[in-house]
């Protein structure tokens, strides 16, 4: 038998497979660079006036207002003092803090009342806000009804009604019932504006779960409420916690009806912010203080929650 010979100079030579593999380790290098670098902008572009807030907090009141801010200065806690401490702010030189008195809304610069307030307001309406929201939702998913989309947009419809329409009437029904400057008069138009947003987003939530999953329940002898309560609730944890954040953001932060149904006796952070404004001037510092303290409420919520915000827990549950 006559031998074969194979031509192999016309194939590549390992030589050449390495090359091409160096080159595509580059190019995945390369675009994995330019997405951290994409995403670090992103984020700079969002964390910024954070950041330049929490610096204004520390800076002296000529370095606040300079035309050329700086990121290097001599720091002062004396905002801290007044704000958190209850310090007297004719204490400091006006020159260096600023410091001209009391605010010209009828408060003072101490703001521990006010974050108080702000967190037994925000923290009461939400969890009244999943408490009202959450059966809702749920039946809303599972339970057959008529126009069950016209429901829904009816529910959306109740969000996107502005505040101030409502300002005037809330104003004269919370007058009457005498609950102007009221912690629960406050707490139920919070749970008010935020629970139709709330109901949407659990609805979502719960038509991701399988109704196979209630129906295995009630088979193994679990009532409608048992199967929602043990079963249907531990799958959508994710989303309750996602609503709770953002009904806490948004009841930390709603100004006007706030303002309109209170007199002074209780104020919340952004209704007692407007007050720090003096014959003078509106005092930044004062307010960048309380911007900060302020802020640190929210992020420790969100600490811990965050491990229960990944949504898609049902996904694959049953096949």
């Amino acid at each position: 038998m006559a031998d074969i010979t194979v031509d192999t100079s016309s194939y590549p030579s390992a030589e050449l497979y390495e090359i091409a593999a160096r080159k595509r380790r580059r190019r995945r290098r390369l675009a994995q660079a330019g997405r951290s670098l994409l995403t670090a902008a992103v984020a700079l572009l969002f964390f910024a006036p954070i950041l330049w807030w929490l610096l204004a907090s520390f800076k002296p009141t000529t370095e606040i207002l300079s035309a050329r801010p700086s990121l290097i200065f001599e720091p002062t806690l004396n905002w801290f003092r007044v704000v958190i401490g209850n310090d007297d702010p004719t204490r400091f030189n006006v020159e260096q803090t600023g410091s001209v008195g009391r605010g010209s809304g009828g408060g003072t610069f101490y703001s521990l009342p006010y974050l108080r307030d702000s967190f037994v307001i925000a923290g009461s309406s939400t969890l009244l806000v999943l408490l009202l929201a959450t059966p809702a939702a749920y039946a809303l998913s599972r339970f057959p009804m008529r126009r069950r989309k016209d429901i829904a947009f009816w529910i959306l419809t109740q969000r996107m009604m502005p505040p101030i329409v409502a300002a005037f009437p809330l104003f004269t029904v919370f007058r009457t019932l005498g609950w102007i400057d009221s912690y629960h008069g406050l707490i139920l138009v919070h749970t008010a504006i935020n629970a139709p947003l709330a109901v949407l987003l659990l609805l979502s939530f719960f038509d991701e779960v399988p109704r196979d999953l209630d129906d295995a329940a009630m088979v193994d002898g679990a009532s409608r409420f048992g199967a929602f309560s043990r079963i249907i609730l531990g799958y959508v944890r994710g989303g309750l916690m996602a609503t709770a954040v953002l009904a806490f953001i948004f009841s930390w932060n709603e100004f006007l009806l706030t303002l309109v149904l209170t007199t002074g006796q209780i104020r919340t952070v952004p209704v007692a912010s407007s007050t720090f404004t003096t014959a003078f001037a509106t005092e930044w510092g004062y307010l960048a203080a309380l911007g900060t303290a302020s802020i640190i409420p929210i992020f420790v919520f969100i600490l811990l929650v965050q491990r229960h915000l990944v949504r898609g827990l049902t996904l694959g549950a049953v096949k």
